[in-house]
C-alpha cells in the first residue's frame, strides 16, 4: 500500500486536531443531566413535524415506559432491575423527531442510545453506565419495492424475516450477513443509497453525505457517525423453489470426519450451496452418555437432486440422500432456518418477539482461516462436553466473500477466511450463579479456540457485540483491530470529521489521544509511504 507523504501527514494532523476536540466534549458531558430540559427542547426543534413528538416520549413516569423499554430488549440478562435506564425512550414516527432528538442530544451534552430491533448481544444500543436516552426506531418500519429497478427502500426498524428480531439499522450497518453470503455476498455489499441524520440534525442521502460516510456506515457501525432513516438496497434474483436439510451426527457415527472433510471443502464449493455446521451436546437425562451432535445444515438454491449429488460428489462421508432433502419456497426456508415446523404461519415473521421465546444469553465470534487439526477437534469435543452448555456455530465462506476486497466496506473478513465461527449460550434461569457458570463457559471454549482462529488481530464480527473483547473506555484500539483491522484508520478519520463533538458515542466513545496515536503509530509501521 503507498501513500503520498504529505497528504498523509496533512490527513493525520487534520485527524489529530479534530481528537482533540472529542476529547474536550466527553470530559464536558460527564456531569448529571436535567432530563426536562431536553424534553422541552424537543418541541422547538420539531415544530414542522405532522405527527406532535410529545406524543412519542416516555419517561419513567409513563405507565408505558418499561413496556416500551423491554418490548425490544432481546437479551434478559439486559432485563433485570440493576439494568441501567434511560432517562427517556423517544420512538419517533417521523424524520423531524429524529432530527430535533439528535439535536438537543448535541445542544444538552447527552448520550443517545439508537435501537432499531434490540436484538443486540450485549445491551448496547439499550444500556449504558451513563445518564442516557434510547432513540428506539421501531415506529420506522416501512418498506418501498420497485420491481422495475430491483431495488427497495427499507426503513431502520423494519426486521429480517430468517431473523424477525433483528432489525435491519444495525444489521446492515454492522455487516449482517445471511444464508446466500457464499452467493451474494453481505447486505453492505447490495446496498445502494442510503437515508441518514448526521451529528447536526441534518438529513443526507448518498450524494449529500458523501463517499467516505456512506463507506464508513456500512459495516462501520451506524450509530457511532449518524442515525440511519433508511436503506436503498439491490434485491437479488433467487430460484422459485430451494433445498434444505439438516443431518445430525455423533462422534460414534464419524461426526469429526464428516466435519474434518467439511471444513477442507465447504467454502470451494459453489456459491449456491451454504452448509452451515453446528456443534453441540443436546440436552440428555442423566442416565445417558455425554457426547457432542453435529449438526450438518444446509441451503441450495437449486433442487434436490442437484443437491445431493454436489454434497456426495465433495462431502462423501455425510451420505446424503434424497429423502433427507426437503423442497420448499425461499420464504418458507426461513421458516427451517429460524427452527420452526415448516406448517407454520408466516405471520409469525412479522412478530418482533422470538417465537421461540427469550432466554439469558452470551455470544463471542471467531474467524478460522486454516482447517482444524483432528486432534484440536477432538480435544473441542471434550472440552464442549466438560462445558456442557455452549453450541458452536460454524459458517462457511469463500463464494462471493471472496471476491470482494477487505477495504471495499469496513467489513475486512473476506478472502482466507473459512469460516465463521459464532459461540452461543443460552439459558432460562434467572440466577446469577448460573449467569456467571454459562457466560465462563463461553470465554473457556473461546479460549481455547485462540491456537485455531486468526491471529493478530484475533478476528471477531461487530454485529456479535462482545464486551469481553475490549472496549475504547480503557485507552486501548485493540478491540476495534479485532471488527474492522486496516480499516479502522479510515474509519476514525471519518468519525473524527462528520461527528468531531461526539454526539454518537455507540462504538468511538471517550477515546484517548494516547490510544489514537499508538494505533497511528502502528499503522505507520506497516504502511509503505
Amino acid at each position: 500500500m503507498a501513500l503520498n507523504t504529505t497528504t498523509f501527514a496533512n490527513s493525520m494532523l487534520q485527524f489529530c486536531m479534530l481528537i482533540v476536540c472529542i476529547l474536550h466534549v466527553n470530559v464536558a458531558s460527564n456531569v448529571n443531566f436535567d432530563i426536562q430540559t431536553y424534553l422541552d427542547c424537543l418541541p422547538k426543534h420539531s415544530s414542522n413535524a405532522i405527527n406532535l413528538i410529545t406524543n412519542v416520549i416516555y419517561t419513567p413516569k409513563n405507565a408505558s415506559f418499561l413496556s416500551i423499554l423491554n418490548a425490544n430488549v432481546k437479551n434478559l440478562r439486559f432485563n433485570t432491575s440493576k439494568t441501567p435506564k434511560p432517562l427517556a425512550i423517544i420512538t419517533p414516527l417521523e424524520a423531524s423527531h429524529v432530527q430535533a432528538s439528535v439535536i438537543c442530544a448535541k445542544i444538552q451534552g447527552l448520550e443517545m442510545r439508537i435501537r432499531s430491533g434490540g436484538h443486540d448481544y450485549d445491551g448496547l444500543s439499550y444500556v449504558s453506565p451513563n445518564p442516557f436516552v434510547i432513540l428506539d426506531l421501531f415506529n420506522l418500519h416501512s418498506i418501498s419495492i420497485d420491481l422495475a429497478s430491483d431495488t427497495a427502500w427499507v426503513q431502520s426498524g423494519a426486521t429480517l424475516g430468517v431473523c424477525p428480531s433483528v432489525g435491519t439499522g444495525g444489521h446492515f450497518s454492522g455487516g449482517g450477513y445471511g444464508n446466500m453470503l457464499r452467493k451474494f455476498g453481505l447486505t453492505v455489499d447490495n446496498i445502494i443509497d442510503a437515508e441518514i441524520v448526521d451529528a447536526n440534525g441534518v438529513i443526507h442521502n448518498r450524494t449529500t453525505m458523501g463517499e467516505d460516510l456512506f463507506w464508513a456506515i456500512r459495516g462501520g457501525g451506524g450509530a457511532s457517525f449518524c442515525v440511519i432513516l433508511s436503506w436503498k438496497i439491490k434485491l437479488v434474483q433467487i430460484h422459485e423453489i430451494v433445498t434444505t436439510f439438516q443431518v445430525e451426527k455423533s462422534l460414534e457415527q464419524g461426526g469429526i470426519e464428516i466435519f474434518d472433510q467439511w471444513q477442507h471443502i465447504a467454502p470451494n464449493l459453489d456459491p449456491n450451496l451454504f452448509i452451515r455446521v453446528e456443534v453441540s451436546l443436546p440436552k440428555k437425562t442423566e442416565n445417558e452418555n455425554k457426547t457432542v451432535i453435529f449438526k450438518f445444515i444446509s441451503l441450495f438454491l437449486g433442487r434436490s437432486d442437484a443437491l445431493v449429488e454436489q454434497v456426495n460428489q465433495f462431502l462423501p462421508l455425510l451420505n446424503l440422500t434424497k429423502d433427507e432433502c426437503t423442497e420448499q419456497s425461499w420464504i418458507n426456508s426461513t421458516l427451517f432456518f429460524y427452527g420452526l415446523p415448516n406448517n407454520t404461519s408466516l405471520e409469525v415473521l412479522l412478530e418482533r418477539v422470538p417465537a421461540l421465546g427469550l432466554t439469558y444469553e452470551k455470544h463471542k465470534s471467531d474467524y478460522v482461516k486454516r482447517p482444524i487439526p483432528k486432534p484440536g477437534l477432538i480435544a473441542l469435543s471434550k472440552k464442549l462436553v466438560e462445558v456442557e452448555n455452549v453450541t458452536m456455530q460454524f459458517n462457511p465462506y469463500g463464494g462471493k466473500m471472496s471476491e470482494i476486497p477487505e477495504n471495499a466496506t469496513p467489513f475486512p473478513h473476506r478472502k482466507g477466511v473459512l469460516c465463521k465461527i459464532q459461540y452461543l449460550c443460552n439459558w432460562k434461569e434467572n440466577s446469577n450463579e448460573v449467569s456467571r457458570k454459562n457466560i465462563m463457559a463461553t470465554q473457556i471454549i473461546h479460549s481455547f479456540m485462540t491456537p485455531y482462529v486468526s491471529k493478530n488481530p484475533r478476528e471477531a464480527f461487530l454485529n456479535y457485540r462482545d464486551i469481553d473483547i475490549g472496549t475504547n473506555a480503557n485507552k486501548s484500539l485493540s478491540f476495534a483491530q479485532s471488527y474492522f483491522k486496516g480499516n479502522l484508520i479510515r474509519l476514525l478519520m471519518v468519525k473524527a470529521k462528520v461527528d468531531p463533538n461526539n454526539v454518537f458515542s455507540f462504538v468511538f466513545v471517550k477515546l484517548s489521544i494516547l490510544s489514537y496515536m499508538d494505533t497511528i503509530q502502528n499503522f505507520l509501521e506497516n504502511v509503505v509511504i
